[in-house]
């Protein structure tokens, strides 16, 4: 009798020789979820510093990103701190679920923190935003500037067709009070730390699930077609606050996000998973995928990814073209490209300074 078992009808991807091993090709990864975006999206997108890498190359295609905080001329020529410009909406980098959920709630009116700014000399910084370059002089400027910033987002992920986010982070602070989670630790960015009004969270499989399912399903009582893509972003923690090595503290918080990533798709048929992270990290990356620090991902790296996300795109025969590079670029201990925008725009590198 010839033999047979459930491997002999998977297909060459299911084995590691052949998919990986042999012919390996990072698109393969993902091209189960075509079509990821379709024919004439318009998108937005909101989480970690790594997520603010897809817009160029969809907007070079010709997908339309959903702005709706831009600042008028001449205003808009102002320099901005910490790539609070890169998104949608001006929230700046969302590292947590849990931020994200309260972003979407302060932004439909369910939730209002108990702290809604500090007061450091004669600025009003906002906890949620705490490196603007500009903060307001007034209470009344400041709640001005808020509740526009807010209605903004909420226009934002209301007029997007697909919503892309990057889980970031499990580890975070927030407010003893009411729980209000801060995107870093008080009295880093700005603000005064005080062990009495802030705590210590890193948040566990379930509560991330939890708060994605919630943050979903806001943007869907506004806009009941919307669509999500999920995501992790592959760079590793700047510092940690628990007792662990800040590798070992990395690889349990991207494994909480990969997991509840996959949670979230199988309670919700409209989120899809695209695998930035595994494209990035896992064995068959390329060595070279991150800079000689080992934390900032390589331009040649964003590049394959952000390639794999194209070409599982639906395009029109309008769309533009965008340019990769063919290679993972070699690390370099010089300046880089991704290096600069991380110390740039990404508040969690002052955990170092």
């Amino acid at each position: 009798m010839k033999q047979t078992h459930p491997y002999k009808s998977q297909p060459e991807k299911a084995f590691w020789s052949r998919a990986v091993a042999q012919n390996y090709q990072a698109d393969a990864l993902v091209e189960s979820l075509f079509p990821i975006l379709r024919a004439n999206d318009a998108v937005a997108s909101a989480g970690s510093c790594f997520a603010s890498n897809i817009v160029k190359p969809i907007e070079a295609v010709g997908y339309e990103y959903v702005r709706t905080e831009e600042l008028p001329f001449p205003l808009n020529q102002l320099p901005e701190n910490l790539g609070y410009r890169n998104f949608s909406a001006a929230y700046g980098n969302i590292y947590t679920a849990r931020q994200f959920r309260q972003l979407l709630e302060r932004a439909e009116g369910i939730f209002q923190p108990a702290e809604n700014y500090w007061l450091m000399g004669e600025d009003f910084i906002d906890p949620f935003r705490p490196g603007l370059r500009y903060p307001a002089k007034s209470l009344g400027e400041y709640e001005t500037i808020q509740r526009q910033h807010l209605s903004s987002t909420k226009q934002a992920f209301t007029s997007a067709d697909v919503t892309v986010f990057t889980l970031g982070l499990t580890e975070a602070w927030e407010s003893i009070e009411d729980g209000a989670v801060y995107p870093t630790c008080p009295g880093t960015v700005n603000g005064i730390f005080d062990d009495q009004k802030y705590r210590f969270i890193n948040f566990n499989v379930n509560e991330v699930v939890d708060d994605m399912e919630q943050a979903f399903s806001i943007i869907k009582s506004w806009n009941s077609e919307a669509r999500f893509i999920l995501t992790v972003s592959p760079v590793p923690l700047v510092a940690t606050a628990t007792n662990e090595h800040v590798v070992t503290a990395t690889i349990l918080s991207k494994s909480i996000l990969r997991v509840a990533a996959s949670e979230v798709c199988k309670k919700m048929t409209d989120v899809k998973y695209f695998p930035a992270y595994e494209i990035v990290t896992g064995p068959q990356a390329p060595k070279n995928s991150f800079e000689d620090n080992h934390r900032d991902v390589t331009q040649g790296a964003i590049d394959t990814v952000m390639r794999s996300l194209i070409s599982n795109c639906e395009l029109t025969e309008a769309s533009g073209h965008v340019k990769f590079t063919n290679t993972v670029s070699p690390a370099s201990s010089r300046s880089s490209i991704s290096r600069d925008l991380m110390n740039a725009e990404c508040d969690e590198v002052v955990l170092e300074w």
